[in-house]
């Protein structure tokens, strides 16, 4: 019996063939490759519930609906700080002195990133 939520063979074996250079192995890479295709297919799908409740209904809570899963969807998959975010948080730390080595260095690729 197949699970809703099962990945399809040819990704499996894309995952595999990547997972190749992992030096934890290709079970731990395809694993967790696993973990995020079947946690981004529940999000979607829980999305979509909330879309299609609101079908039904009028134009103003079907956009009140696409509002909610478009929230949802941000609160669980936030998009990573930016380079610049990074930097300037890395300068509060200086400036705070709590800075550690790292923050150093991410100052320096965020200064690397500017055009001369």
């Amino acid at each position: 019996m197949t699970h809703p939520i099962t990945p399809p063979p040819e990704l499996l074996q894309q995952w595999y063939d990547q997972a190749k250079k992992d030096p934890c192995g290709p079970i731990n890479w395809v694993a967790v490759c696993a973990a995020q295709w079947a946690a981004d297919q529940e999000l979607e799908a829980c999305c979509k519930v909330i879309c299609n409740s609101a079908t039904n209904f009028s134009a103003t809570a079907h956009l009140e609906a696409q509002r909610r899963s478009d929230k949802l969807r941000a609160a669980r998959r936030p998009k990573p700080p930016s380079l610049k975010e990074q930097a300037l948080d890395s300068l509060r730390k200086i400036e705070d002195n709590n800075a550690t080595y790292l923050d150093a260095d991410i100052i320096r690729r965020a200064l690397e990133a500017l055009p001369e």
